[in-house]
């Protein structure tokens, strides 16, 4: 099943930016009096960098399930919807895994081209799933229904985190905090 994702998907709205009015109050007091000076000045807030990219990811998979065939509606999608879903954007992936066959299997750094496929990045699916279950609760989806939440896909992620891992010779450990070194009282010199 091949589709086609325009570009426009990929750029945001800018209409959807969000306006707000502002008002900032003053009191001085001179005397005894007091007095309140309001002032309304437009603020005008740009949406983070996180929420700009939740967007764009939201509206491509809007476009994804528009172009499904047959069309399919969120409340209709499933966690195997989100992983045809997931496969479907290999295809735009810059990140070479290597085959087992390879013989740079488990090479970080190979020294020679090789014709093993580019994929997507086990780091930016698990970060566009995280955006995706986020945006689908804010988009009126409950919790519980969350199709971007479902075990099939943690177990596809946990899956590609392994094989490109294991592919790359690069394991993906989670980052464990340092433990602050004990300190130890000033060493005392013997006396003289």
């Amino acid at each position: 099943m091949e589709y086609s994702i325009p570009e426009a998907a990929e750029s945001y709205n800018s209409s959807s930016l969000q306006t707000t009015g502002s008002t900032s109050t003053s009191t001085s007091t001179t005397s005894g009096n007091s007095s309140a000076t309001v002032t309304a000045s437009p603020i005008t807030t740009n949406p983070s960098r996180y929420e700009n990219q939740k967007r764009r990811d939201w509206n491509t998979f809007g476009q994804y399930l528009r172009n499904h065939r047959p069309p399919l509606s969120l409340h209709r999608c499933s966690g195997a919807h989100v992983l045809e879903f997931l496969r479907y954007l290999d295809q735009f992936g810059k990140t070479k895994v290597h085959t087992p066959i390879c013989p740079f299997y488990g090479h970080p750094n190979p020294p020679a081209p090789c014709p093993c496929p580019l994929r997507q990045a086990w780091g930016s699916l698990d970060a566009l799933i995280g955006r995706l279950r986020a945006a689908f609760e804010e988009n009126g989806g409950k919790p519980e229904a969350n199709p971007f939440g479902a075990r099939a896909v943690r177990l596809y992620l946990r899956e590609v985190r392994d094989l490109q891992s294991k592919a790359r010779g690069i394991s993906y450990e989670k980052k464990k905090r340092k433990k602050p070194p004990p300190t130890q009282p000033p060493a005392q010199l013997p006396p003289p």
